[in-house]
């Protein structure tokens, strides 16, 4: 199949254009609303508070509502690897990417490279595209993500130690708890206590207590429909956002641009590079949904957390909040192109 054959495929598949349509037409509408002022100020915050303590941590457990077997634990336990990996390669190679700048700025700009938006931007696309298999492997990649984004980020950041507070943060908070406890329930399901349950075929099965999906559908239908809304509010949100900065001031920001283009697309090229040598050397393979997953989450913009360490910690705000607007903008156009990229490499049969 040809590249052109390989575009025109998809962009026929009408699983991803929808959710490329969807995805643009409501950040859109997002957007119209906050500069119509049917959205306030404080609509994108609501929503993003939302998704980020209700729908997501539904939608991180409802994904680990799924039999195991040998071949996905694997998978799924390399992805967790390359999720630690690459965060420390990322801490590597930031530091000559920006080298021409000030310490301060320097280290804006690195902890601004190192962490997307994986959570609130990336993992609403993944499911759109990938379904719950995609959002699996997101919320394992997003284990390493999370450690280093208070750990690391926090110290870069602050310029201080680790504090009791930024350790509750990074472990008490619901989308960690979540997949931690929907981990936990997938990988042990076989070792927990089992309940027969009946299937709609009338037969009999035995399966672990924990897995509501199957002992208790009262308590995980209401969880599907919130985890459901991750993806509408989470693009309302990031329209409501971008609705709300003036993008003149931004776009005349070279670094704010610099910034952006490393962020959508080399760090994504340097995951793909890494990860092809190491499938071609059998060192650590994934297959083409986790790549893709990866690929998406390492595309997405500015992280929130690590914008608002900028601004908290008085480490050059104003070109944190240029480089997150800039860098959203530049995260929808690319990251379309990445799928269909994505899409061109699984022809090749080079990851399984």
């Amino acid at each position: 199949m040809t590249i052109l054959q390989e575009i025109q495929q998809t962009f026929t598949d009408m699983n991803i254009v929808s959710a490329i349509s969807s995805t643009l037409f409501i950040i859109l509408l997002g957007f119209f609303c906050r500069k119509r002022n049917i959205f306030n100020d404080q609509v994108g915050k609501m929503l993003s508070r939302v998704v980020l303590t209700v729908a997501l941590p539904a939608l991180a457990f409802n994904a680990f509502m799924k039999d195991i077997d040998a071949e996905s634990l694997a998978e799924r336990i390399e992805v967790l690897i390359w999720g630690v990996a690459i965060y420390i390669i990322l801490i590597i190679v930031s530091k000559p990417m920006y080298l021409k700048y000030k310490e301060d700025r320097q280290d804006t700009l690195r902890v601004l490279t190192i962490f997307g938006s994986t959570t609130f931007f990336g993992i609403p696309i993944v499911g759109a595209i990938y379904g719950a298999e995609g959002i699996l492997y997101a919320s394992i990649f997003n284990i390493g993500y999370r450690i280093f984004l208070y750990s690391y980020g926090y110290i870069k950041m602050s310029g201080l130690k680790m504090e009791a507070g930024n350790l509750k943060e990074m472990f008490l908070n619901p989308i960690v708890i979540a997949t931690f406890l929907g981990l936990f329930i997938w990988a042990f399901q076989g070792y927990l206590p089992q309940v027969s349950v009946v299937a709609e075929d009338g037969t009999t099965s035995e399966v672990a207590f924990l897995r509501i999906d199957q002992t208790a559908p009262w308590l995980f239908q209401p969880m599907t429909y919130l985890a459901q809304l991750a993806s509408p509010l989470a693009w309302l949100a990031i329209g409501a956002t971008l609705g709300s900065v003036k993008l003149k001031t931004a776009i005349t920001d070279r670094t704010s641009l610099f910034y952006s283009f490393n962020k959508v697309v080399i760090v994504p090229i340097l995951n793909i590079v890494i990860l092809a040598i190491l499938a071609l050397t059998n060192i650590l393979v994934i297959g083409d949904v986790s790549l893709g997953t990866i690929v998406i989450m390492m595309a997405t913009p500015t992280a929130t957390v690590a914008a608002a360490y900028a601004i908290s910690f008085d480490r050059d705000a104003l070109l944190a909040s240029n480089a997150s607007l800039l860098s959203t903008i530049a995260a929808v156009i690319f990251i379309p192109i990445w799928i269909v990229v994505i899409n061109l490499i699984a022809a090749t049969a080079i990851f399984g």
